[in-house]
């Protein structure tokens, strides 16, 4: 939290008016500001909320502005210029769309600039109306860090006077990571309560717990990934590079000189394993996958969509290292061009790109895309993705591979008795959520004739079956000419681009 705190001290000194700061942690920024206000010549901190007023200060204050947000303010003015102060108002954002309190905080903003004063608005989420986002600075405050987690656990842990091996300390605060540290002190709590001491078990409340704050962000999922890069058929290039990365999130790595690896796009037809490829690196490398549905973060309230990103991300960051997965990244930004939201997408396409080309954070980005005409130029350039592969439709041998891999969890005592190299010479144009679909559909073929599905039930489903590359050939080949022209690496070894599509 020291570059908070350093950014804060920054803006106190520079007399910046009126700072907002998004956080559910209110005690812990409250904490911090005190702690910067000492640093600054011992500044008296008056803490107002709605339901009490002004708590702190001088106590012949004490209450003042109570349930009147305009009359907090007015207090302010009735403080001697010279005299050095800071202004916490907790909950602020609910009464920024009134007009009064609005014309309020932007005559203050100006006549604060000649004095020692400022005001700290605290508030759950991102909520400025426009008329005020001149006179208001935003300051995120970030999630408890490692050292800041691990002095909390070893307190508790000095309380209860049942230390823990330092692995499991270890083990414990990378766990936490991603949490609020109230959050962290209701585990703790409730751990000690359970048998009096921390244990290796109680990992499984913290992993319960972070699944519980991710969904109440309603913006990420926590995924369990059970995939293995064995379960990808065929893209035998892309599995090669996976593979040579496996330990760059090691502190071998580091002390290598290599930096984390940023990331991925994946560009390709629909049902060719991109999204598996996305689920398959988080349970090879050993890392939490968080799914990223774009769309939430598309929220109805101007202002809303770009806390939201900023949630994402710090939420992203704070799980670190982890696999962000972001599924068809091609529909949340086809528009970006400011047209008919008030330039939300345009916005929160800023933010996310911007944060792409400058984290340093162990956040890798999977990113998948069907059709690359809707993406935006800036996601293509270098620096956002450390590559863009085309995976394209498997050729003959990666179908056989295909269908060994679902056959082999199917029937693998029987696996024997079925014609792969036939089954994949009669699959031309098939992807490879088409090829399990066919499985699919010879396993109903042969249940309801009590009997175990055959090759040719296999070649039957296969022929009721169109495949998506022969009702879509025109963004087929696009994308085909697309990779062609060097514009990204096949995931594949052998290429299949100049293939012609079966008519």
């Amino acid at each position: 939290m020291s570059k908070f705190n350093e950014e804060l001290k920054l803006l106190l000194r520079s007399r910046y008016a009126i700072i907002y700061i998004p956080t559910l942690e209110e005690e812990r920024v409250e904490t911090a500001i005190k702690q910067a206000a000492k640093e600054q010549g011992n500044r008296a901190v008056y803490v107002w909320d709605f339901v009490d007023g002004y708590q702190e200060g001088n106590p012949n204050d004490l209450g003042a502005g109570k349930r009147n947000p305009l009359q907090a303010l007015e207090f302010i003015e009735k403080l001697p210029e010279a005299m050095p102060a800071i202004f916490v108002l907790r909950d602020f954002h609910r009464f920024l769309e009134d007009i009064s309190v609005s014309r309020k905080l932007r005559n203050l903003a100006r006549n604060l600039k000649s004095q020692p004063k400022n005001l700290i608005i605290i508030s759950p989420q991102v909520s400025i109306p426009s008329d005020l986002s001149e006179v208001l600075t935003v300051l995120e405050f970030p999630l408890p860090n490692k050292t800041e987690i691990k002095t909390e656990v070893e307190r508790l842990l000095m309380a209860t006077g049942h230390p823990i091996e330092p692995r499991l300390l270890d083990e414990m605060v990378r766990s936490f990571q991603g949490l609020s540290l109230e959050r962290i002190r209701r585990i703790l709590a409730k751990a000690i309560a359970t048998h009096g001491e921390l244990q290796a078990d109680d990992l499984e409340l913290i992993l319960e717990e972070k699944r519980q704050t991710i969904r109440q962000t309603q913006i990420l999922d926590f995924y369990a990934a059970q995939e293995n890069i064995s379960d990808i058929g065929g893209l035998d290039n892309l599995k090669d590079w996976l593979l040579r990365r496996g330990g760059a999130f090691s502190e071998r790595a580091r002390q290598y000189g290599l930096p984390y690896p940023r990331g991925l796009l994946l560009v390709g037809i629909q049902g060719t394993g991109k999204s598996l490829t996305a689920k398959a690196i988080a349970h090879h490398w050993h890392l939490p996958l968080l799914r990223l549905d774009v769309g939430r973060l598309f929220a109805g309230l101007v202002g809303e969509s770009e806390s939201r990103t900023r949630q994402m991300i710090q939420l992203a960051e704070a799980l670190a290292p982890c696999v962000l997965w972001i599924d068809e990244i091609d529909k949340a930004f086809s528009g970006v061009d400011g047209k008919g939201d008030s330039g939300t997408t345009n916005r929160v396409f800023g933010t996310f790109i911007t944060w792409l080309a400058e984290k340093t954070s162990p956040v890798f980005v999977v990113a998948t895309a069907n059709n690359i005409q809707s993406l935006p130029a800036e996601l293509l350039r270098k620096g956002r993705f450390d590559e863009i592969f085309f995976v394209g439709l498997p050729y003959q041998e990666e179908r056989k591979a295909i269908f060994e891999v679902h056959l082999s969890k199917l029937r693998p005592q029987s696996i024997k008795n079925y014609d792969i190299e036939r089954l994949a010479y009669e699959t031309p144009d098939f992807s490879g959520a088409e090829i399990e679909q066919t499985l699919i559909e010879a396993m109903h073929i042969g249940f309801s004739q009590n009997r175990d599905f055959t090759t040719d039930d296999i070649l039957e489903a296969a022929s009721q079956i169109v495949p998506l590359a022969r009702t879509a050939k025109e963004q087929i080949q696009f994308l085909q000419d697309w990779a062609a022209a060097g514009k990204a690496r096949l995931a594949s070894r052998q290429s299949s681009l100049n293939r012609r599509l079966s008519s």
